[in-house]
């Protein structure tokens, strides 16, 4: 079996070594309609399905590798494993829980990376599938035959990313027709320096239920201003399993100056429910001015009152710097 060298090896078990083997002709891209991290996604491949995917993409563009590619994973339908040993990589990617969202400019990189290694690793030819069978690229609602359940995986704007930046890439690059070979952090576009905003906190906070709470990701700042964002600035928290059903969660943005005062909200977002993983997400999409700090806050309501832990959260986006 092969292991991508760039990604996180995460080896599912017992799937890794009781499934049958592939020969890998296609990769098939998918959305969550989940906020994950990579590490979140292993966890709900291990304790919450009978399925996985090969590789899993988070909204900061780490990749984890769960199943070895020359493994079946249980991702794609009828692409999964054919009568004649051929079969289809598959990668899910972090999204919002509509599937909506456009792949964060970190996924697309990835993406990138991904399909790049698998052309050179497994031979997948630079074309875009032209049946459910025919070896190459595509996406999950391509074909009946890899989305039986007819669903809109992985979503219109990531299908024209897919079809207009992303493959389009892929091709070159795999051809030798540009010089990006690695991401850039900071990259140089028309005159702007383009930095990325990439904080997560592990440490477990309790929550006392219809108090809000200020979250520090690195610290509690997540933009100094003057900062203009390219994109949606995007929270996802993660609660520990024993969340109660019901359990409402509402984020709030909001400015301050340079020294934690002056404050001035920007609107509650919510309140949301939370989704399957205990997982729920926010997004900012506004400029941060001079003299101004963006911060965030939260508030969960359960339905006992009783308090929840909030055990992860991180924070992504670019901006100009």
């Amino acid at each position: 079996m092969a292991w991508c060298p760039f990604a996180t090896k995460m080896e599912l078990q017992p799937e890794s070594d009781a499934q049958p083997a592939i020969r890998p002709t296609q990769l098939i891209v998918h959305s969550l309609a989940a906020p994950w991290t990579i590490e979140r996604i292993y966890a709900f491949w291990r304790d919450g399905t009978n399925l996985e995917s090969h590789f899993g993409v988070g909204y900061d563009g780490r990749i984890g590798q769960y199943i070895g590619t020359q493994t079946r994973a249980d991702a794609n339908a009828a692409a999964n494993l054919r009568a004649d040993g051929s079969g289809a990589l598959s990668v899910e990617t972090a999204s919002n829980v509509e599937a909506s969202d456009p792949w964060t400019a970190a996924q697309v990189e990835s993406l990138i990376r991904l399909g790049v290694w698998a052309h050179q690793q497994h031979g997948i030819p630079l074309r875009l599938c032209r049946s459910a069978s025919d070896p190459g690229f595509g996406w999950h609602r391509q074909f009946d035959a890899w989305n039986p359940n007819a669903h809109s995986c992985p979503g219109d704007a990531r299908i024209r990313q897919f079809r207009d930046v992303i493959f389009p890439e892929i091709v070159a690059r795999a051809t030798g027709k540009t010089t990006t070979t690695e991401p850039q952090h900071p990259q140089e576009n028309d005159g702007m320096t383009l930095g990325k905003l990439n904080e997560a906190n592990p440490l477990d906070v309790t929550l006392k239920s219809g108090e809000w709470t200020r979250l520090a990701f690195e610290d509690a700042v997540l933009h100094s201003g003057p900062r203009r964002l390219v994109g949606p600035t995007y929270v996802q928290l993660t609660f520990a399993a024993d969340t109660p059903p019901g359990t409402l969660v509402t984020g709030r943005f909001y400015a301050t100056d340079t020294s934690g005062k002056d404050e001035s909200g920007y609107g509650d977002v919510g309140p949301l429910p939370l989704q399957a993983g205990g997982a729920v997400q926010f997004l900012h999409n506004v400029d941060v001015p001079a003299e101004r700090h963006l911060r965030f806050m939260v508030r969960a309501v359960s339905p006992d009152g009783a308090p929840v832990t909030l055990t992860h959260r991180f924070v992504t986006g670019d901006y100009v710097a």
